[in-house]
């Protein structure tokens, strides 16, 4: 067998290249470390291969020889060193791929299928070198793929059980949103569910499907009755915004209105309908709320106007009351009653013709007017006590009946006491001390209007 032409190195490659470390550990005995090529004393005839006086190269397997190639144009130590150097390839692939698959950097179906890529490579090489040591290489990685495997298993097991875990805590949540009127945060957070949903691996698939359709089914609940909420929200922000259209006009019509009192309480009114109207779309509800501001604030911007105007021409009456209070006052204490009743209806006349005050002054000028108007009014009830006919005569008549009762108890008391009859005597003590002090308090009573 004849080397490729593109497998042929040129003159300034043919370098002997340092054997394996599986090749130099399975070296003949004696076989010098330094130089493992050299075992036999010639570079044509090493432990796993030789070149025949033909040129030809073998290799030396568990299975007897085999022709791996020749090398016509070179002597017989480049050509073993030509084809241990292909060894020497083929050992290191077998290295990276051991590495590789220890680190786990390959699945195992991919780690299976570079192993016989490989071992396919090793058993047919064209290469000297101790091949059946990759091969036994190759078959011990195996077990690392069992376990790899395994490892694999275990991963995707609890990957699923961690998946169909979120799921059902997926569909919950679903269905909790379905069955609330959340409208507002309620569909951004399904949208979010959802791809939640789609980054979460698969579970087996009678489980996967039953929790897509009852988290399907939420959402399909939770959107139709959303859609049927926008709807009824749709029909009530028009009907606000009729009614709202209305009160608007009508507010506008009364911002030029002079009826203050009459005019602020519709106003009133209209401020109340429009909070029962509820809210129409809100730029409609701005605009038509702008207008209804606007015309409020006419009104009562002038109506204030008009207040105070008429708030300056009260405050002159307020002077011209608080001299006549003056005057009032000068009648307390009241002496000459008829005098001071004269004098009060003369003020009171003044008083009312002076006019209206400022609000913030009623309060203030009446009260001082109604302390004057009480004290002549309880000076003439306390003459009129002291000179009533009929309550005279009733104090003089009590006044001579408790003077008979004394007189009589006294009697009564005198002969208890002759008798001895300490204890009729002692009650008849009692009763003539009360009967004497009311008789005293009648006396006072009827001098009051002698």
């Amino acid at each position: 067998m004849t080397a490729p032409d593109h497998d042929v190195p040129s003159p300034a490659d043919l370098r002997p290249a340092a054997p394996t470390p599986e090749a130099a550990s399975t070296a003949a005995p004696g076989a010098d470390e330094a130089n493992p090529a050299d075992t036999t004393g010639s570079g044509a005839d090493l432990p796993w291969g030789r070149v025949a006086e033909d040129g030809t190269v073998y290799v030396r397997t568990g299975e007897g020889e085999r022709a791996v190639g020749s090398y016509p144009e070179g002597s017989a130590e480049e050509a073993m060193a030509f084809f241990t150097k292909r060894y020497d390839a083929l050992a290191f692939e077998v290295e990276l791929l051991e590495k590789r698959i220890h680190a786990g950097a390959l699945s195992p179906e991919e780690a299976r299928g570079s192993i016989d890529k490989v071992r396919t490579q090793v058993v047919d090489a064209n290469a000297v070198g101790d091949l059946q040591s990759l091969t036994a290489r190759l078959d011990g990685l195996a077990p690392v793929l069992a376990q790899h495997a395994a490892a694999r298993r275990e991963e995707r097991a609890a990957r699923a059980t961690e998946s169909r875990t979120r799921k059902e805590a997926i569909v919950a949540t679903a269905e909790t949103l379905a069955a609330g009127t959340d409208w507002r945060n309620g569909a951004n957070r399904l949208r979010d569910l959802l791809e939640e949903w789609k980054a979460l691996p698969r579970i087996d698939r009678p489980t996967d499907d039953a929790l897509w359709k009852r988290f399907s089914a939420a959402r399909t609940t939770y959107t139709r009755a959303r859609k049927a909420h926008f709807s009824e929200v749709g029909e009530q922000r028009s009907s606000a915004k009729q009614i709202k259209q209305r009160l608007v006009a009508e507010a506008e019509e009364l911002a030029t209105s002079t009826e203050w009192g009459p005019t602020a309480g519709r106003y009133r009114d209209l401020m109340s309908q429009w909070k029962a109207a509820g809210s129409a779309q809100k730029s409609d509800d701005d605009a038509l709320w702008r207008r209804f501001r606007a015309a409020q604030d006419a009104f009562f911007g002038a109506r204030d106007a008009a207040a105070a105007e008429t708030e300056a021409e009260f405050e002159a009456n307020a002077s011209v009351k608080e001299a006549i209070l003056v005057e009032a006052e000068q009648l307390l204490p009241v002496g000459d009653l008829d005098e001071a009743k004269r004098r009060l209806r003369e003020l009171g006349e003044r008083w009312e013709a002076a006019g209206k005050v400022p609000r913030a002054r009623i309060k203030e000028l009446e009260g001082r007017m109604r302390k004057v108007e009480q004290a002549v009014r309880h000076a003439e009830d306390a003459q009129w006590r002291r000179t009533d006919p009929e309550k005279s005569a009733r104090a003089g008549g009590l006044v001579a009946q408790l003077e008979d009762a004394v007189a009589k108890l006294a009697s009564d008391l005198a002969k208890a006491q002759v008798a001895g009859d300490t204890k009729k005597a002692a009650s008849l003590e009692k009763d003539l001390a009360g009967r004497q002090s009311l008789l005293d308090m009648a006396r006072k009573a009827a001098a009051d209007f002698s």
